[in-house]
């Protein structure tokens, strides 16, 4: 390890892992979060200085000294955000963590990171790539000097997505700047568009100890991994004519907020121990973004549901929605396993993933006549047009590997010799897609077919394979398997990919996308809303090829990838959108647009579905598929303040001595509060034994109107609203109704099943809809 090369704060990081005994107690890095600060956001650097001297006093209560606690807190969170990152030993911070003035002590954990034709598919363009008069980019601006902060990997600021052709003078509100560092070559240069760039990296540092490699840029906010550039770009990125990837699926790339400015903060790098983002570094770029003036924060990243206080993404977002800031999440992509969901606060807007209507068909053409549709975006073709032969990555194994292993193609399992000049079929799953086929390619074969295994069913991803590569569905897989193992010579021929519009049904839920229900508070419907994640085209980085493998060499402006990830920022757009068109909304009444005006229907007007083509449901898509152009007038919306938040934490047993560190102000728990009465777009009552009666309030963003509500029980589940009738007579008007929910004693659902409802509010013009989700107890 070369110290020299290192930014100077790892170099005392590191000296202390080179120089620890076992015999010492292993320190780690933790958050020690002690609420918010009672100071204004305008803090001369004095006064920043006063709280990381707090912060130091404090601390060296604990360890003895202010000279240890200075030397051990490596973030001291200091505008809006009250607390510090620092290495500890587990004793001294379960000590801290009994201090009445620390609401919670958490280790410093990681998370994981979880386009051209999806707006259009959105309603947003029209087929002849014209714009409505009626569209909410026509009436919103096209979300004109709303400013997108997105937390992610960063950004490649010479795209064409950030040019800042044709724009004014950045808006007066903007308080931040474009970080540099030490090299020319990592130096990120902002413009009009890309206003903001800066770059998180001490905490991650501090996890990655002795394995972090000298070789290794942190000081700088460029995107080499790619995700960051994508997702910045789909949430606001500019239009960018003649788009594609390798040549498909040509078109004008654009964000959802196209005359957005945008702001990279850096808090993502590359994987140590299986994370890339630290929990310390993502509440130092919150506190940053905050005082910033973003008004919408993308965050593509997550990690397992935890308390809502030991969790930097639920912490950073809580101070960011107190402030009016719209904070949009991704829900993870570990679907489809049920309570999978993360990003479950209930501040947070959190995003489902699903397809579009766009596909790039390849053909496998076997020996027995059959024909196989796959997906592909492979450039290369086969070297003639002609069959060749095909073998299964189980017959092609190495000496000393499985079949399991070999099926998979995993590296080190495959035989040269039996693979060279062929055709390679793997399976889906453990390993990477793309990896599969460089494994193919490596052992020399001419082609692959990767067939899904049964869980991912029909989902289909579309890869920039570095061989000629055909994606197939679970069926087919079984057929093509069936086919090899039935002959002593199959052979087969793979078609080159062409890009195909208008496919049916679109969308259906991908199978990578996480579901609900919400593992930590259940009567909160996790995820809220799904949109296109599926092969979303966007801007990418010029560090890294297409496959993000080292052996890559390519290079391309735009890159097809899929996620909650890719469909987190399409939301995160939308909301930039609304946030222009209706300044005065707060972050719940802009997610609560987005929800109640969302489908739950395909473009084949049946119920959506998952990737096994069964009927989708609330714990797949939330509310539905997002509808931009409803969502800018809703009719009612269900709002939200901070103090219903702070209700909220009563409800689940937080103290007041607690809720007031990050209120700020007196407050008390009211004496009767529960979490059903919670004023959330959906209805969720996962125990229901007796009658149970929910309260609601609707607030009228509309024209005056009479709005009558009707609904779709839940099976076994009998539905009843009072009043039936809500009355506005003006813009702002506030109304309450009852819920109220009973078991059909002959027809009640078993006790382990939820069942899925609808409520729905409208005047004959708006449609205000609120799933219903009932499990009995």
């Amino acid at each position: 390890m070369v110290l020299s090369r290192l930014p100077l704060f790892l170099v005392p990081l590191l000296l202390f892992s080179f120089l620890q005994s076992p015999t010492f107690a292993i320190k780690k890095s933790y958050v020690v979060y002690m609420g918010g600060h009672s100071h204004g956001p305008e803090l001369s650097s004095l006064d920043l200085d006063e709280v990381r001297h707090s912060h130091c006093e404090f601390l060296g209560s604990f360890l003895g000294s202010y000279k240890k606690a200075e030397d051990a807190i490596f973030y001291s969170y200091k505008r809006h955000i009250n607390g510090f990152a620092a290495t500890l030993e587990e004793e001294e911070a379960a000590e801290i963590a009994k201090n009445p003035r620390v609401i919670s002590v958490f280790l410093n954990e990681g998370r994981k990171l979880h386009t051209t034709r999806s707006w259009d598919f959105l309603g947003l363009q029209e087929r002849d790539s014209s714009i409505s008069s009626e569209s909410i980019w026509s009436k919103a601006r096209f979300g004109e000097d709303t400013i997108i902060g997105n937390l992610d990997t960063g950004v490649w600021p010479e795209s064409k997505s950030f040019s800042d052709d044709g724009y004014g003078p950045i808006p007066p509100k903007w308080k931040g700047f474009c970080q540099q560092s030490g090299t020319n070559k990592d130096v990120v240069r902002c413009n009009r568009k890309l206003i903001g760039a800066r770059y998180f990296n001490k905490g991650y540092a501090s996890a990655a100890g002795t394995l972090l490699k000298s070789s290794l840029t942190l000081a700088t906010a460029r995107d080499d991994d790619g995700h960051g550039t994508h997702t910045l770009s789909t949430a606001g990125g500019n239009f960018v004519p003649g788009a594609n990837v390798l040549g498909f699926g040509n078109g004008t790339a654009k964000g959802g907020a196209p005359r957005a400015r945008v702001a990279a903060y850096r808090v993502c790098w590359p994987p140590i121990n299986g994370s890339e983002c630290y929990d310390a570094d993502i509440l130092a770029a919150f506190d940053a973004a905050i005082h910033d003036g973003v008004d919408i924060i993308s965050v593509s990243l997550g990690g397992a549901p935890s308390d809502y206080f030991q969790d930097g993404i639920s912490i950073g977002a809580f101070h960011a929605v107190k402030n009016g800031i719209v904070v949009v999440t991704s829900a993870g992509n570990s679907g489809p396993d049920a309570g999978s969901v993360s990003n479950v606060s209930p501040w947070l807007f959190t995003v489902g993933a699903s397809t579009i209507d766009r596909e790039f068909p390849v053909y496998v053409k076997l020996g027995n006549k059959v024909q196989l549709k796959g997906q592909s975006l492979s450039a290369s073709s086969l070297p003639a047009a002609k069959y060749y032969p095909l073998i299964s990555g189980a017959k092609a194994k190495a000496a000393n590997a499985s079949a399991k292993d070999a099926l998979l193609c995993k590296a080190g399992t495959l035989d040269p010799e039996k693979v060279k000049g062929k055709i390679l079929a793997c399976l889906r799953g453990v390993n990477g897609r793309v990896q599969k086929g460089i494994q193919a390619a490596l052992a020399g074969a001419v082609g692959m077919i990767l067939a899904n295994d049964e869980i991912n069913g029909n989902e289909i991803i579309v890869d920039t394979h570095v061989l000629p590569a055909a994606h197939i569905i679970y069926k087919d897989g079984l057929d093509l398997f069936a086919y090899i193992n039935s002959t002593k010579s199959p052979i087969a021929y793979i078609t080159r990919p062409v890009t195909q519009m208008a496919v049916k049904p679109a969308p259906f839920m991908a199978s990578f996308s996480s579901r609900g229900p919400n593992t930590i508070t259940p009567e909160i419907l996790k995820p809220d809303i799904t949109a296109p994640g599926v092969s979303i085209i966007a801007a990418y980085t010029q560090a890294t090829g297409p496959t993000g493998e080292k052996s890559d060499e390519r290079r391309v402006q735009f890159n097809s990838e899929s996620g909650t990830s890719m469909s987190c920022p399409h939301v995160a757009g939308i909301s930039g959108l609304l946030k222009t068109l209706h300044p005065d909304w707060s972050p719940s009444a802009i997610r609560s647009a987005i929800m109640t005006s969302a489908r739950t229907r395909d473009n084949k007007r049946e119920p959506m579905l998952n990737s096994s083509y069964v009927k989708a449901n609330p714990f797949d898509y939330g509310a539905g598929h997002v509808r931009p152009n409803r969502a800018m007038d809703p009719g009612l919306v269900y709002d939200l303040t901070v103090k219903d938040y702070l209700n909220f934490l009563c409800a689940l047993g937080y103290n007041e001595t607690k809720i007031k560190s990050f209120w700020e102000e007196p407050y008390e728990c009211p004496n009767h509060v529960r979490l059903l009465d919670f004023n959330y777009p959906s209805i969720t009552v996962p125990r229901l034994s007796g009658p149970t009666t929910i309260s609601r309030t609707v607030k009228n963003v509309g024209t005056p109107g009479t709005y009558k509500a009707r609904f779709r029980p839940p099976p076994g589940i009998s539905v009843s609203v009072e009043p039936l009738t809500l009355k506005f007579d003006k813009l702002g008007e506030e109304k309450s109704f009852k819920l109220t929910l009973k078991l059909k004693a002959k027809k009640a659902p078993a006790a382990s099943n939820y069942v899925f409802g609808r409520l729905i509010w409208s005047d004959g013009n708006h449609y205000v809809r609120s799933p219903i989700v009932v499990k009995a107890a």
